[in-house]
């Protein structure tokens, strides 16, 4: 699928309250969540250990850290949608976030991404966008979060 792509951010700010792209799906795998582990010190065996999770988990096999799932959310942002150009990017924060679901090792995960505002900051414009992380076969978004962005023009 490719990127939504927005050209001015006139066009973007039509968008403001609405779904603005559905990304493409992007495996997780246990490769990912063992680095994760590595990365953050977070070697709880429900992430690591198969055995052990196939037979004690209530998942049956392991799952991603929760912080790993949320830590996707650039990667699918940039992956899924092209903002008008800027000289810088940041992320500048979370309002709110939710684990609503497991990411079980080896599932597919994509972003819902809605553009919940754009206001004005010294030397450029800051976005608030609903993300949504949806889990192959899953009811449930395995993670929900208000993210904040800034684009320094």
């Amino acid at each position: 699928m490719p990127k939504v792509q927005f050209e001015t951010i006139d066009e973007l700010r039509q968008k403001i309250g609405q779904e603005v792209a559905v990304g493409d799906w992007m495996p997780v795998t246990q490769e990912q969540i063992n680095l994760f582990a590595e990365a953050t010190g977070d070697y709880q065996w429900i992430h690591l250990d198969k055995e052990r999770a196939a037979k004690e988990s209530p998942y049956g096999t392991t799952i991603a850290h929760g912080f790993l799932t949320l830590s996707l959310i650039p990667r699918l942002m940039a992956d899924n949608l092209q903002l008008p150009p800027a000289k810088m990017t940041v992320n500048y924060g979370l309002n709110r976030v939710r684990f609503a679901a497991p990411v079980p090792a080896g599932k597919q995960v994509r972003p819902r991404i809605t553009l919940l505002g754009i206001d004005e900051v010294t030397g450029g414009l800051q976005f608030n966008w609903k993300i949504q992380i949806e889990v192959q076969g899953s009811e449930k978004p395995a993670c929900i979060a208000e993210t904040l962005s800034r684009q320094y023009l």
